[in-house]
């Protein structure tokens, strides 16, 4: 058995997707604790600049190339990357807690009778025996479990898209790149018919600008103006605490959190929310945060850029009209 560390990077519409640069992230702190090679599985057809995935921290890259590895299907990935991981014996493999990795990560555990930790928000080495730490969030957000997995290896973990940023591209790194054009039985159960994807103007983890909005708004009505400010600004989406969610004032794809989504905007904005560790979790690597709360003993202060206090229900209505004024003289 090898001690490599493998993260398992993924390709949107012919494209390295970015959050293989923030696997790679992941990747490099535990290899590096180990002492070992990371290296990238990169699976797609006609890939170019293959090369960022070595400046972005892979000492290596396995590139499978076929025309049936262009649109991700479990059954053709499997088929390609069971063989390849048994070959290799790989210490570590890594994904990304995405649609792609949840659905892959465990059909691949099934196979390879491993051991898998999903949607970790913490990866560590334990000093003493080289095992991977991973620590997800547990009963309901509630706990941190940290979890090993001794007795089976590879051991497995996907990680929480926007959990870390990517390390700083470096144009002068060399590495390997291997490509690998496998056999694929044309036979499967699973064909792709279509592909419709989900009608929002910005996806919660992809945006730019978040506000989210909690308690404080003390009303499910009021979130509407979060959205109406949302509108006013390009490239951003609607959050919102765990607490909102749970009263049923707004759906959970739009929580933020330990129990719900983690992100890193250019700015983040905490509208009526206290600031709980569960919350500050999913956010706290955002670049700027701005928090209005009538609180000024609220913990969200304590990691705020900008803290405005007073009533989130006075200071939205003006934040919302200035947006228009602008908006408007462009």
């Amino acid at each position: 058995m090898s001690r490599e560390v493998i993260i398992l990077g993924e390709v949107r519409k012919g494209n390295i997707h970015p959050v293989t640069y923030e696997l790679l992230a992941w990747g490099k702190g535990v290899s590096e604790k180990l002492k070992t090679e990371l290296s990238a599985l990169i699976l797609g057809y006609n890939l170019k600049n293959l090369e960022e995935v070595i400046h972005y921290g892979a000492d290596k890259v396995y590139y499978f190339e076929h025309p049936r590895l262009d649109i991700f299907n479990p059954e053709v990935y499997a088929e390609v990357l069971v063989p390849f991981i048994k070959e290799i014996e790989p210490n570590i493999v890594l994904a990304g807690a995405t649609t792609t990795g949840r659905t892959i990560m465990p059909y691949l555990a099934g196979k390879l009778k491993a051991g898998l930790t999903a949607d970790c928000t913490s990866l560590d080495i334990e000093e003493e025996t080289g095992l991977l730490l991973q620590t997800r969030p547990a009963i309901g957000g509630n706990v941190l479990a940290t979890i090993k997995t001794p007795n089976s290896k590879p051991q497995m973990a996907t990680v929480r898209p926007k959990g870390k940023k990517p390390l700083e591209k470096d144009t002068k790194r060399d590495g390997e790149i291997e490509i690998i054009k496998p056999y694929i039985n044309l036979n499967f159960r699973i064909e792709r018919l279509d592909f419709k994807p989900r009608e929002e103007e910005v996806s919660l983890v992809d945006a730019e600008v978040v506000i989210s909005g909690g308690k404080g708004l003390k009303e499910p009505r009021n979130l509407s103006l979060l959205f109406d400010i949302s509108k006013l600004i390009d490239s951003s989406a609607v959050g919102a605490s765990r607490a909102v969610v749970d009263m049923g004032w707004i759906g959970y794809p739009h929580q933020v959190g330990l129990s719900g989504k983690t992100v890193n905007p250019k700015v983040y904005i905490a509208v009526g929310i206290s600031g709980a560790v569960q919350h500050l979790a999913g956010m706290m690597n955002s670049e700027s945060i701005i928090a209005i709360n009538k609180d000024p003993e609220a913990p969200i202060f304590q990691i705020a850029d900008l803290g405005i206090i007073g009533d989130a229900l006075e200071i939205l209505p003006i934040l919302k009209r200035k947006l228009e004024e602008r908006k408007n003289n462009v």
